[in-house]
């Protein structure tokens, strides 16, 4: 059956980019295999979904012909196609009892092979928790993480140093293995990759010591991350090949690691927020500054400075100190608003009720 890539994102097919983005990393965080509520193929499916529609062509393609893309021969329509008939219970090895792989199927019962595709490792996803300055000035900070990565030994080969490559033994240096499968069709020939040399014909005569010849270890690992100026609560970063290693780096495709998810933590601030790249603040201020005019010390995330109060001014009117903002476009900064907010007093002394009455009589 045809895949909705909208549904499975949760958006409309009018959906901007940066809605389709939002959605994205919300459900990668939520379905991560490494969450309380992960699920693997939930995960693939939402990836799939997002490597699609954040692309302007395969979007444009999707949006013309569907997930199949465009067709011709099997074509779904008729005797001669399969249409919508589901063969997932055929790759699964359940269902129907079938073990079967049509990618398999249609690349050597038609003359052709079926594609290489370069191994990826496990994705993996922390969380960091920010304060309110760092989020706003970005930050450098540097993660501990115990995970699958390369062995630095053998620098990901599996050879001890100064080893020589024989051929293996398992597929005869051929880096394939030819496997006979009965389906429901007829018999079929297929052929996969040699697990034992991963496809290269060659296996090191002598194992690395370390990784024992697997080319990974399971090691703490140091990471610095570049959180960037004006992050938001909720965001998420990837960091392209921050995940798992895993075995095969010396294949034809190189193996690759897997991507690592950073969710963004930030902590509130006493006194400012956010609205875009400014920065919203509330102030009090005694009503006789309001009346007259005066001066207030407003500490912002630069230090503190002096801000004038007009002589007039009313409940609820706003102040801009410019560019002690949120930096963006690297040159440039948001301003900061203060909501001004006048303080009316509960208690009067003789003195000042006696003030006031008159600038009553004034009509004031």
């Amino acid at each position: 059956m045809a895949k909705d890539y909208y549904q499975t994102l949760g958006v409309d097919k009018k959906a901007p980019k940066e809605e389709i983005k939002k959605a994205f990393r919300t459900l990668a965080h939520k379905y991560h295999p490494d969450k309380k509520t992960g699920d693997d193929a939930k995960f693939k499916e939402i990836n799939e979904a997002y490597s699609v529609l954040s692309d302007d062509n395969k979007r444009a393609q999707y949006d013309q012909f569907g997930s199949a893309g465009p067709t011709s021969g099997f074509s779904g329509q008729g005797t001669g196609g399969f249409g919508d008939f589901d063969f997932s219970q055929f790759t699964q090895g359940g269902n129907g009892g079938f073990e079967f792989d049509f990618g398999d199927l249609f690349g050597n019962a038609f003359g052709g092979s079926r594609r290489r595709q370069a191994k990826r490792g496990r994705d993996i996803s922390i969380d960091i928790e920010l304060s309110f300055e760092e989020s706003v000035f970005g930050v450098e900070r540097t993660v501990l993480l115990n995970k699958v990565s390369k062995c630095d030994v053998c620098d990901g080969t599996g050879a001890e140093k100064g080893s020589e490559m024989v051929k293996c033994a398992t597929c005869n240096g051929k880096g394939q293995i030819r496997e006979v499968k009965r389906t429901f069709f007829g018999q079929f020939e297929t052929t996969n990759t040699c697990e034992t040399c991963l496809g290269t014909g060659k296996v090191p005569k002598a194992k690395c010591q370390v990784c024992r010849g697997q080319g990974i270890l399971k090691k703490e690992s140091e990471i610095k991350v570049k959180i960037p100026a004006g992050i938001d609560n909720g965001e998420m970063i990837r960091l392209s090949g921050g995940g798992e290693a895993i075995s095969g780096g010396q294949t034809g495709l190189p193996a690759q690691s897997g991507d690592l998810y950073i969710k963004i933590y930030v902590k509130k601030h006493p006194i400012f927020r956010k609205d875009g790249h400014n920065l919203i603040m509330d102030l009090n201020i005694k009503l006789t500054d309001a009346l007259l005019g005066g001066e207030e010390t407003v500490n912002t995330l630069d230090g503190a400075i002096k801000v004038k109060i007009p002589e007039g001014i009313t409940h609820g009117e706003v102040l801009r100190i410019k560019g002690k903002g949120i930096p963006f476009d690297k040159h440039y900064r948001g301003d900061i608003l203060i909501k001004l907010h006048i303080s009316i007093p509960k208690k009067l002394s003789k003195e000042a009720r006696r003030v006031i009455e008159s600038l009553k009589k004034e009509g004031i």
